[in-house]
C-alpha cells in the first residue's frame, strides 16, 4: 500500500465562526463546496480548486444537538484546548513580512524560530481552539531584516 500525500486535516470546534475566521483572514484559505453532513461545519480550501476535498476541515461541536456528529464520527467528548498528542500541523509558506503585519494587525501572538541546516525561517502560531499551526519561510526572506519586536524575545536558532 502507497500513500500519497496528506489529504486534510480536521478540528473540532465550539466555535465554528471564530475558528473560520482565523483561517480565512490570517491564514488565507476560503471556504467551498461541503457535502451535506448533519452537523455544522465548513472545508477551507488553498486556492482556487476543489478537487482535492479542502486542506482543512473544521468540525462544528454543538453541545445541544451532538447526534449528527455522534453518528458520523463516534461519541468523543469535547476535547481540551490545544493539540494534543499532535505536535503541530506545518504549512510552507512566503511572504513572511506580510504574515508579521497580519498577526500584529489579528492581535494573534507568535514565535520565530530560524533553522540555518535547513534554511527555514519558522513562525509558530496558534489557532483559536489551541492548535499549534507552523509557518515555514525560506530563511533568505528573513535576511537583513531586524525582527519584529513582538518576536525578538521568542526568538532562537536552531542547528
Amino acid at each position: 500500500m502507497a500513500l500519497g500525500k496528506l489529504a486534510h486535516f480536521s478540528i473540532r470546534t465550539t466555535d465554528l465562526e471564530r475558528s473560520c475566521a482565523f483561517y480565512e483572514r490570517v491564514l488565507g484559505f476560503r471556504r467551498g463546496y461541503r457535502p451535506p453532513f448533519a452537523f455544522p461545519g465548513a472545508w477551507l480550501y488553498m486556492g482556487g480548486d476543489e478537487g482535492s476535498y479542502g486542506t482543512v476541515h473544521i468540525i462544528g461541536i454543538d453541545p445541544d444537538d451532538p447526534a449528527g456528529l455522534t453518528a458520523y464520527l463516534g461519541d468523543k467528548p469535547v476535547s481540551e484546548p490545544g493539540t494534543g498528542t499532535l505536535d503541530h500541523i506545518a504549512f510552507l509558506a512566503t511572504g513572511v513580512a506580510q504574515m508579521w503585519q497580519t498577526l500584529r494587525a489579528e492581535g494573534i501572538a507568535w514565535r520565530d524560530r530560524t533553522v540555518p541546516s535547513l534554511g527555514l525561517h519558522q513562525v509558530f502560531i496558534e489557532d483559536p481552539s489551541g492548535v499549534t499551526i507552523e509557518l515555514n519561510y525560506p530563511a533568505g526572506e528573513v535576511a537583513g531584516l531586524e525582527l519584529p519586536v513582538e518576536a525578538q524575545a521568542r526568538t532562537g536558532a536552531l542547528a
